[in-house]
């Protein structure tokens, strides 16, 4: 099966326009047309459905977008290897990591990392847990650093602890006390990360049969903590994420203390690319793994 057709259903997919997809490919538009209906003749599928709007998947299009990554992914597996045969390495890393690991650990274990294999292009996807899982299940990304929690059908190895803490304004009952008793947020309106999907925290909650009024939500901590420190309520969040806030806001420990548990993950090993392993050597080798 020709690539390049694959290539532009992909891209065309991804982008949602013949246009778009042909500035990323270095194409005219007229060629990517041309690709992708030689992909759906060969096929006998209708993959688009064609419109003033742009490019949208059929259902059958759909359904064949994630085996035709894989595909790719394969594909590009094999001239990765055949360059590291060659003493010379090349290729691509996608990573999806919580925002919190993107913007404390990752920095540096990615220097390390481009400093012996300037050659792989890197890309960080900062997303949420299920985000996470999502971009596994179609083959988008090639590691993951991310809490465990069941269920979870990946591979997983733990890296490091994160204490879970209380984040309060400034002006709160319980600024100038030691620690924060995890009951008391149900005294509190409640500011959660994730969409409110942050499932870390529900654990803690469900697990100290606490119950407290959600009356907002964000998608990252930083959004979090802008909000109490506005006085708009409190939220729990792990230590890593809230290290860079430190101004007109309070940090304390829960009581009882929590802690969660950041790993990196992979679907297989025997599944990744000669960039994933040697990318999880150096994350190992940075944890003293």
């Amino acid at each position: 099966m020709e690539t390049a057709r694959l290539r532009a259903f992909i891209e065309t997919a991804d982008r949602g326009s013949v246009k778009a997809a042909a500035d990323s490919l270095g194409y005219t538009p007229s060629a990517i047309s041309q690709l992708i209906t030689a992909l759906e003749k060969e096929l006998g599928l209708t993959l688009f459905v064609r419109s003033q709007k742009g490019m949208k998947l059929t259902s059958e299009g759909s359904e064949m977008l994630p085996l035709v990554r894989a595909y790719l992914n394969h594909e590009e597996e094999i001239y990765i290897f055949a360059e590291e045969l060659k003493g010379v390495t090349r290729g691509r890393l996608a990573i999806a990591t919580y925002p919190s690991v993107a913007t404390t650990w990752l920095p540096e274990i990615v220097r390390r990392f481009k400093n012996d294999y300037p050659g792989i292009q890197i890309s960080l996807m900062e997303s949420i847990k299920s985000d996470i899982v999502h971009h596994f299940e179609q083959n988008e990304a090639d590691l993951a650093f991310l809490a465990y929690s069941e269920p979870f059908p990946y591979e997983w190895i733990p890296l490091a602890e994160s204490n879970v803490i209380a984040a309060v304004p400034e002006d709160h009952r319980l600024a100038g006390k030691k620690s924060f008793p995890i009951a008391e947020c149900e005294n509190d309106d409640f500011i959660m990360g994730s969409w409110g999907r942050e499932m870390e925290i529900w654990e803690i909650l469900n697990k100290n049969g606490v119950h407290p009024e959600l009356k907002y939500t964000t998608y990252d901590t930083p959004a979090t903590l802008a909000m109490v420190r506005m006085g708009l309520g409190t939220s729990f969040v792990n230590e890593l994420s809230a290290q860079f806030w430190n101004e007109h806001l309070v940090k304390l420990p829960l009581d009882p203390p929590q802690k969660i548990t950041f790993g990196v993950s992979f679907p297989a090993k025997e599944r990744m690319t000669g960039a994933a392993r040697k990318f999880l050597d150096y994350t190992l080798q940075y944890f003293g793994k």
